[in-house]
């Protein structure tokens, strides 16, 4: 029986000393449980990354999840951070060429997108910090001038949603959304099957005490199976950037700020238990059970680069130079990743078994208990962020599919990737919800009130 390497259990995250054979916590047999794979990027502590199955060990920060343990973060500068092929970079090695952290200083805000918008300065923000006012969720902004019949072109639409002059029934403003905000940008269609859009994405930028800029991307991916995942994925996003809005600003470290979003997510999504569902009160005998949903968020701020999630939306990395090597950065919380973590199944046989797809942690009052995700990079080149929901990876599983589907010109034409990548998945069959935000890395120079949405 070969000693171990891991710093957590596999099986229940309990901390390890080196060469257990066993967790003391639960009876893990260690030995049992696969190294860290080559190949993967290091987390921040460079431990293995999320695609390399085990977790890494984060020192204890000040806030505790649910399970009582500590928050992970980790200090930004101690991020040794990593190379495309998975290895730690050599000391002081950063991007080649693109601008300096300093360099991405937050312009004025807009007057009037923050007329639309107004922000909430957070106590202690460091004066001149401000947050870029455009910024917006999937349910969308309400547009300046009355919409028209799609179909006749002239007549209004009324309060249910038809044409007062044809008739005509018009497409419901979720089925299909798009965001651009200064080089990031979403994109979410219903898909071909569903009656629905269940999926809700927030874009965002908010000045930093430094005069720095973070730019945020969160998707939400409503559990069909749940009442109401529309308003559910619409309150976590909604929720999630709200508070990172806040957190930012107040100089909170952003895995810290991403780690406490994503409880703010889950307690909105909680709130949802409790009130009436409208839409079920013509059957009353149908039965509800809590709304739900999954939540992938990332973050930038020069060269660093955090995730969190809970649940089995992703985010990937996909290099610019498309001879280096593309990454998956999350790990799913479903049956087939438990399986595989756990040394019960090779990766093969669990997701070819029909409960692969099972999602084990989500956001909701049902769920079994709240462990949110988070982990930091900082890429040695430039590259994009993709940010999805299963709609998409689904279509484009491993990060080498990934790869190969993000347009070659990302970087500069995101709202053209996030549309192509889009409409891959609806060629593939369309089978579900399907929302992507394309986030530049690291992001340029940002321009305050160049932001703008499309239904």
């Amino acid at each position: 029986m070969s000693q171990t390497n891991l710093a957590t259990c596999p099986s229940c995250q309990e901390p390890l000393e080196p060469g257990d054979l066993f967790c003391g916590a639960c009876g893990y047999d260690l030995s049992a449980a696969p190294e860290p794979q080559a190949g993967h990027p290091a987390n921040a502590d460079g431990g293995a990354g999320p695609a390399g199955a085990p977790h890494a060990t984060w020192p204890a920060a000040a806030d505790q999840d649910s399970s009582g343990s500590p928050a992970p973060v980790q200090a930004g500068s101690d991020l040794p951070g990593i190379t495309s092929d998975g290895g730690e970079l050599p000391a002081g090695v950063r991007f080649d060429g693109p601008p300096a952290p300093e360099e991405y200083a937050l312009p004025a805000p807009d007057p009037r997108a923050a007329a639309a918008v107004p922000p909430a300065p957070a106590e202690g923000t460091a004066e001149g910090a401000a947050q870029v006012a455009a910024q917006g969720t999937a349910e969308g902004t309400a547009h300046a001038a009355a919409k028209v019949c799609v179909a006749c072109r002239t007549g209004r639409i009324d309060g249910d949603g038809y044409c007062e002059n044809c008739g005509h029934a018009q497409p419901r403003e979720r089925d299909h959304m798009e965001q651009e905000l200064d080089a990031v940008a979403a994109v979410s269609d219903r898909g071909l099957r569903h009656h629905r859009n269940e999926d809700a994405f927030a874009v965002s930028s908010v000045g930093l005490p430094d005069g720095s800029a973070a730019t945020v991307a969160i998707v939400c991916d409503g559990v069909s199976s749940a009442t109401r995942p529309d308003e559910a994925s619409a309150a976590a996003a909604a929720a999630a950037n709200e508070a990172l809005l806040t957190s930012l600003p107040a100089g909170t470290h952003p895995q810290q700020a991403l780690h406490e979003a994503i409880i703010a997510a889950s307690e909105a999504v909680n709130a949802l238990a409790n009130e009436p569902a409208g839409a079920m009160e013509h059957d009353r005998h149908r039965h509800q059970n809590a709304p739900a949903c999954t939540l992938v968020a990332s973050i930038t701020v020069g060269a660093l680069l955090v995730v969190g999630w809970v649940g089995d939306s992703r985010v990937y990395w996909v290099p610019d130079d498309r001879t280096a090597h593309p990454s998956r950065l999350t790990e799913d919380d479903s049956w087939a990743a438990q399986m595989v973590a756990n040394g019960l199944m090779g990766e093969a046989q669990a997701y070819a078994d029909e409960r692969a797809h099972a999602i084990t942690g989500w956001l909701g009052a049902d769920a079994y208990e709240l462990e949110p995700h988070t982990a930091s990079f900082e890429p040695d080149r430039p590259g994009v962020v993709v940010v999805c929901s299963d709609g998409l990876w689904n279509y484009a599983e491993s990060a080498e599919q990934m790869a190969r589907i993000v347009p070659p010109d990302a970087a500069t034409r995101a709202l053209h990737s996030a549309q192509v990548l889009v409409g891959h998945a609806l060629d593939g069959g369309g089978h579900d919800n399907v929302t992507v935000a394309v986030v530049p890395f690291p992001m340029p120079p940002q321009r305050a009130g160049s932001g703008h949405e499309k239904a």
